[in-house]
């Protein structure tokens, strides 16, 4: 059986879906036959995303309004996404996250709160609205949280972002502990580098050729490369694996210091 077929019956809710990856989990779930919620805070962008999930199989598709930093914000969206005949959430994916660039030295408080608060402080506030819906209800559920290779190891002039990462990987771990007993599995997704809207100036360049002749796979990621890693932790083909951080990145965290 595909591993898609496996996310018939359920219904997935993803952060930070406007673009990006949280776009492309989004899609790759539609067409695995869940039920999509997305939620962020570009709501224009969502709404278009809403009609493709349809196209692709979604067995029900929704854009709520979400800010992962307002604790408010969550609950209403969380409320939202329960308001109609799909079936209750019981698949989260924390996916939205921000970036911040510069030296540790020069960075601002205001700017790590930034990135802290919807990096981290934001998963923790989606994954415990969850967590207590799906006590309250008996069922149990699954978090998938998107964390990064530099959860693992650093890069400079990223301190927040790498720091709220490593975070990300210690919190999936504690959750996983605490919230097994409930009947409620905690992964994190680790991606290396890969091929956005964003970085493709970058990677285009010298220094971003030079930082890919560091991979022993020699290339960057695409989004389809994560498809097997996430429906693996999305669905039951994972049942007996939680508090696991699952790396998928071409080798760059085993390449050379």
């Amino acid at each position: 059986m595909n591993l898609g077929e496996k996310l018939r019956g359920h219904h997935a809710f993803i952060t930070g879906a406007s673009g990006g990856l949280g776009a492309h989990f989004a899609r790759l779930c539609a067409s695995s036959g869940a039920a999509v919620t997305i939620g962020a805070r570009r709501r224009q962008k969502l709404e278009a995303l809403v009609a493709e999930l349809w196209s692709l199989g979604a067995r029900h598709a929704r854009a709520v309004d979400l800010d992962v930093a307002d604790e408010g914000s969550i609950e209403a969206a969380w409320a939202a996404a329960h308001e109609d005949e799909a079936p209750p959430v019981d698949v989260l994916v924390n996916n939205a996250g921000i970036s911040g660039a510069g030296p540790a030295i020069d960075t601002p408080a205001g700017e790590f709160d930034r990135v802290m608060g919807t990096n981290l402080r934001g998963v923790w506030l989606m994954s415990g609205v969850a967590a207590r819906a799906w006590r309250e209800r008996g069922t149990g559920g699954v978090i998938v949280n998107i964390a990064s290779i530099l959860g693992h190891r650093i890069v400079g002039g990223t301190a927040p972002y790498v720091i709220s990462k490593a975070g990300v990987v210690q919190m999936t771990e504690v959750m996983a502990l605490e919230w097994a007993r409930f009947g409620i599995r905690v992964n994190a997704l680790c991606p290396g580098y890969v091929a956005t809207d964003i970085n493709a100036e970058y990677f285009g360049g010298e220094a971003g050729q030079q930082m890919i002749r560091r991979i022993p796979m020699r290339r960057i990621g695409q989004p389809q490369d994560l498809d097997g890693a996430f429906l693996l932790l999305a669905t039951d083909a994972s049942a007996w694996m939680t508090g696991a951080s699952l790396v998928v990145d071409g080798g760059h965290l085993v390449s050379p210091l």
